[in-house]
């Protein structure tokens, strides 16, 4: 089953291969490009449109053509202790082979089902779904302000960091109904 996805050439995260010649060959591309939509979690992500650093290396093998290199860019996300702001500079080691649509369909049959096989379409590859799948994973699971955030008060929501003193009077909850009592107590002696 052939999928007609079409690749535009003008895309900032397709690459035309062309230029590489036989398996051997080799060329280094780097460029700044947009991030892609929803290039994060809930939490964390690289914001829709800002700078991604993409310095690559394209090689010419017997299967089609291996990149490697780094994705770098800068994640904005929400502290998962107090809900502040998360900065968090995001570097990371990409490596995907691309292979000739031919030998996509040989790799399937010799049992890869499960991985996910990239094609070249034509002269063309497509950095985005690679990028999304080594960025995302490398981004914080439970992201941090820093690593000794105290988080919110769970009584009022204050932000601990501010006032490192804060506290609140409590009443050990088993003996709370007795607080009502002794109001009832003064109520009967004024009578």
């Amino acid at each position: 089953m052939h999928r007609s996805v079409h690749l535009d050439p003008r895309s900032p995260l397709v690459v035309d291969t062309h230029d590489l010649g036989g398996p051997g060959s080799m060329r280094t591309a780097q460029r700044t490009v947009a991030a892609p939509e929803d290039l994060g979690t809930d939490v964390i992500g690289i914001p829709t449109g800002t700078d991604l650093e993409l310095d690559l290396r394209l090689e010419a093998v017997m299967e089609g053509v291996l990149v490697t290199g780094s994705v770098r860019g800068r994640a904005i996300g929400e502290c998962v202790r107090c809900l502040g702001e998360v900065v968090d500079d995001v570097d990371v080691t990409l490596t995907e082979l691309y292979v000739y649509p031919g030998r996509a369909a040989v790799a399937k049959e010799d049992g890869d089902e499960d991985e996910d096989v990239r094609e070249l379409e034509g002269d063309l590859l497509d950095l985005e779904p690679a990028v999304r799948d080594t960025l995302v994973p490398a981004l914080p699971f439970q992201p941090l302000c820093r690593p000794d955030c105290p988080g919110l008060c769970s009584e009022c929501g204050a932000p601990l960091a501010d006032d490192p003193d804060h506290s609140h009077e409590t009443i050990d909850p088993r003996w709370a109904a007795l607080t009502g009592l002794a109001g009832v107590d003064d109520d009967e002696e004024e009578s």
